[in-house]
């Protein structure tokens, strides 16, 4: 494993356990086996190692919000799936996202910024080109919604994952909570007895 690699693993590790303000170079450096002063052989400092993490977790995700089918329904089924996974997969990674996000600092912030505004944008495309009866402030409250289940999960009880299939339970309750978006079935009376 690369330097780079055990430093953005043991970073990931302890900002989840202390939070981004609550670890040190010198504890992070130590935990990936180095000096805390030869991590800056590595990177600039704390605050590029937390950009590293979150941009590897927005290309993970980002990549998914690309419309691959002619059908909206496969596409926003397959995107909705990928996050799910990627949720389970991931969870301390989705959690130090939703925790430290507010810690970016600049450079980075910004660039971090306009990539999570072409996510959403692009969340909201496929929502709205599956649902196109609704209106943009539904479609962007759908969105929201349907994300915030799904990485509610970081935030679960570790109990509450185990003896669970976590990735059926999410994509159901997501199925059956957009279902209600399709249009009302209508069927033809059927000839009088």
């Amino acid at each position: 494993m690369g330097r780079d690699r055990a430093i953005l693993d043991a970073a990931a590790e302890a900002f989840y356990e202390k939070g981004f303000h609550g670890v040190g170079v010198d504890e992070l450096g130590a935990r990936a086996g180095l000096s805390g002063p030869s991590l800056y052989r590595h990177f600039s400092g704390k605050d590029e190692i937390l950009a590293t993490l979150l941009n590897e977790a927005m290309d993970g995700l980002i990549s998914a919000t690309v419309p691959v089918h002619d059908d909206p329904a496969l596409d926003l089924q397959r995107a909705l799936r990928h996050h799910v996974d990627f949720a389970v997969g991931h969870r301390h990674l989705i959690n130090l996202y939703q925790r430290e996000v507010r810690s970016l600092a600049e450079p980075w912030k910004g660039r971090f910024d306009l990539r999570r505004s072409l996510y959403t944008d692009r969340w909201e495309s496929l929502f709205g080109r599956r649902f196109p009866a609704l209106d943009q402030p539904t479609v962007a409250a759908v969105t929201q919604a349907s994300l915030g289940m799904i990485f509610s999960l970081s935030y679960w009880p570790g109990r509450t994952v185990q003896g669970v299939d976590v990735e059926a339970l999410l994509s159901s309750l997501l199925s059956h909570g957009l279902g209600s978006f399709e249009p009302a079935q209508t069927t033809a009376p059927g000839p009088a007895c």
